[in-house]
């Protein structure tokens, strides 16, 4: 099983920004967030997202600003903007700012749901690839490459590297890769072995690195 689809949700209003991650959690997705356009700004950089959920009225840089500074820094994520306002130009706009979908509050989790999963679905096109450095993963045909030579990987591994792929230089934890690549069946030891095999096959120099007590991680 691939791990979830990951989304950002961005929302200067705490509670609604809790509220959102704690149901989306609990949809199966592998969730992030932030408080504000530029904790957004830092967020996408640092972690692939496949949607991002994003308020359009915040305090700073409003939604449809995160958007457009998104688009211009060549940010792929597709992004869903929530917004209380219902009339045709706010819609037009952060359509024009590059925005994918919009949601007019109140909605239903239900439909935010199912948005995220067919935004998660056209984003993915066929051939697309994770990298790092000199590691690439092509989410089609599952298999990986490192300086051009092809790695010999389980399905299991490749979902494991995916995972790792989605979040580079940021820590992995056991239960998390328990939740994301085994769908909460395998135990810890289990996912250490995954984890030196997947280890060794990459070769030299090191790219993950095992955190003490807490996971894995991987950085260059």
């Amino acid at each position: 099983m691939s791990p979830g689809e990951r989304v950002l949700v961005v929302d200067d209003d705490a509670p609604v920004r809790r509220m959102l991650e704690r149901s989306l959690l609990a949809e199966g997705f592998a969730v992030d967030s932030a408080a504000d356009g530029g904790a957004a700004l830092v967020a996408s950089e640092r972690t692939a997202h496949d949607v991002i959920v994003l308020d359009v009225a915040m305090a700073g840089l409003s939604g449809i600003e995160v958007c457009r500074r998104l688009r211009a820094k060549g940010a792929s994520s597709a992004i869903l903007m929530l917004t209380a306002r219902d009339a045709v130009p706010d819609r037009v706009a952060g359509l024009e700012a590059g925005a994918d979908d919009y949601l007019v509050k109140p909605f239903a989790m239900e439909e935010l749901v199912a948005r995220i999963h067919a935004l998660a679905r056209r984003g993915r096109p066929a051939g697309s690839l994770l990298t790092f450095g000199d590691l690439t993963l092509d989410l089609e045909t599952r298999s990986a490459t490192r300086g051009g030579a092809p790695l010999d990987l389980t399905a299991r591994e490749a979902d494991l590297l995916e995972l790792l792929l989605r979040s580079p230089r940021q820590v992995i934890s056991r239960e998390r890769a328990i939740g994301e690549v085994w769908d909460g069946s395998a135990v810890a030891n289990v996912v250490d072995r995954y984890v030196a095999n997947l280890r060794s096959k990459l070769g030299d120099p090191p790219l993950i690195e095992t955190v003490r007590g807490v996971g894995f991680i991987l950085r260059g």
